[in-house]
Order: C-alpha cells, then sequence, then structure tokens
C-alpha cells in the first residue's frame, strides 16, 4: 500500500476587500497535510526495514507530531517524540495532535530540558542503535527538499500566468527555503515571516541547511509573539478568516496573515500550512482564557 497526496487547488480568497489565492495544502492528505506532508514525503519513500526507530522532539502541541506518528504507524516503525514538559491539562484530556499520536502508538516523552539541551540530548541517542531516524524539530533537513521541490512544480504554472508572489509563515523556515531556492531562479519571489523565533532564528535555520543565494524575503509581523502563547487578537483574526470561508491552523496561520495585511501585501498566493488537527487544543486554551477574563 502507498500513501498517495492530492494535487491541491489553488482557490480565490477575498479577505477585507482584498483578493488573495490560497493554495489548500490542508487538503493534502487526512494525516500529512500541509507543509508536514511535504517535508515528510521523501521519508515516505524509505524501505521499511530501513529504520526501526524514529525519534524527534518539539512541542507536544505541534503538527511535526502528529504527522510523524502517522507516518511511523504506516511504515511499521516506533516513535519516540521527547518533549519539555506536558501540561496537566492536555495530560487529563488528551486532545490535538497529542491525542493522535497516542492514539497511534507514539512515545511521547517529557524531558525537562528546553531548547539546544534538548535538540543536544536527542541527536546524541544516533548511535546508540541500529536503524534509528533522527528527525529534527519541525521536520527541518535537507530530505525535505524533494517534496518542497514538487510543491512548487505545482504552483509555478499558475505563479507565472497571474504574476503572483508566494507567502506563507515559518517555523524552522524549512519549506520556505527549499520553496525559494526553486522558484526564486524563475523569477517569483517567495516571502515568509518568522513564528517561533525572530529573523536571526530563521537566517541561522537557512545557514544550517547550506545558506546561498535566492534566499526568502522576511517580513516581520507587526509585534513579536511569543510561539504558543495566547493572543485574543489572533484568535479573533482566525475567526475571521474562517467565517470568510476557510479554516486556517492556530498556531501559524494567524501570525502570517497578520503580517500580510500589516505589509498590505497584494497579488500573493498564499500556502495553506495545514495542521488543522492541532486547532482542538488552540481552541479550548483560548475559550478557557475568555472564561477567566469574564
Amino acid at each position: 500500500m502507498e500513501i498517495r497526496f492530492a494535487k491541491t487547488p489553488i482557490v480565490p480568497f477575498r479577505f477585507r476587500g482584498t483578493l488573495f489565492f490560497v493554495k489548500r495544502d490542508d487538503l493534502l492528505h487526512p494525516h500529512l497535510d500541509g507543509n508536514k506532508g511535504r517535508k515528510f514525503y521523501k521519508l515516505l519513500q524509505l524501505p521499511s526495514e530501513k529504520v526501526e526507530e524514529v525519534v524527534s522532539f518539539g512541542s507536544p502541541l505541534a503538527n511535526s507530531l502528529g504527522a510523524l506518528a502517522f507516518l511511523a504507524r504506516f511504515k511499521g516503525w516506533k516513535l519516540k517524540y521527547l518533549v519539555t514538559y506536558i501540561p496537566p491539562e492536555l495530560k487529563r484530556e488528551p486532545v490535538g495532535n497529542y491525542l493522535k499520536a497516542l492514539q497511534l502508538g507514539a512515545e511521547v516523552i517529557e524531558t525537562g530540558l528546553r531548547g539546544e539541551e534538548l535538540r543536544e540530548y536527542v541527536l546524541q541517542m544516533e548511535n546508540k542503535k541500529g536503524k534509528r531516524l533522527i528527525i529534527e524539530e519541525g521536520g527541518r533537513g535537507s530530505f525535505a527538499k524533494e517534496g518542497v521541490f514538487r510543491l512548487g512544480e505545482e504552483m509555478l504554472p499558475f505563479l507565472l500566468q497571474h504574476r503572483l508572489r508566494v507567502f506563507l509563515p515559518s517555523g524552522t523556515g524549512t519549506t520556505a527555503y527549499f520553496l525559494s531556492k526553486k522558484l526564486a531562479p524563475l523569477g517569483i519571489e517567495v516571502l515568509t515571516t518568522p513564528v517561533v523565533g525572530g529573523a536571526d532564528y530563521l537566517k541561522k535555520q537557512w545557514e544550517w541547511l547550506g545558506g546561498g543565494d535566492h534566499l526568502p524575503t522576511i517580513l516581520l509581523p507587526p509585534r513579536r509573539y511569543r510561539f504558543g502563547a495566547l493572543y485574543p487578537n489572533l484568535y479573533d483574526l482566525w475567526g475571521e478568516l474562517k467565517k470568510g470561508g476557510i479554516e486556517f491552523d492556530l498556531l501559524y496561520d494567524p501570525v502570517g496573515w497578520e503580517t500580510l495585511l500589516s505589509h498590505n501585501l497584494k497579488d500573493i498566493l498564499y500556502i495553506h500550512q495545514g495542521g488543522k488537527i492541532g486547532n482542538a487544543t488552540m481552541i479550548r486554551r483560548y475559550e478557557k482564557l475568555k472564561g477567566k477574563r469574564g
């Protein structure tokens, strides 16, 4: 059995009086949608017998957790996913990507380690067991190139015909990096905004991936947001977008749209980040916040 990705449509989306186009990558696959489906495309091609265990790390809210859990189950691999901390409420009532991962047999492990400490702890596990595959946080890695290039090829005729630029929010910036490598030489600009860190963080990620020319253009949001924290203005924007006809991810896309709007961008093809399964967790947190505020 193989996984087949849909050729996702590009749809017009008029919002606050401006016509945008949206690449509906949330429709790529029921379990591997959005940028995670694109990044992990090459891993699907690996012979199952070459890997026994996948180890990765990040947030228990992350879309990469749910995607990797499905990928591991499909390939017959074990998944260990290391996190700093699992909120007590999420432990008591699992939801979103965390629930999906548990249902698919993933082992989600609290470590108490943060940032580079957590990363180094995971990386040192690589040589302690044969057939172990280490995946960087968020799916950062050169293996993402093949799937992201396929995304660029899908969009290319439409982009050229309508003379559009591409916009997407970034975590590690891997998708934006490889997409720009594909499209910028053809005269198509890729713009992105940092959601997890700042501009310097993105530049470091791109250096790690190989650097070079044809890098994306970085646009900063109108204010700095701490990743995963709750901001009522972003929740309101997400609700307004949903009423406009498309449900987006609640972690990345609201920051993306606020940045796009604050810079008054036009002639844009916006890439949907997928990951809507994670919205259940975020909605519960926002509703709890609203309840506290009365």
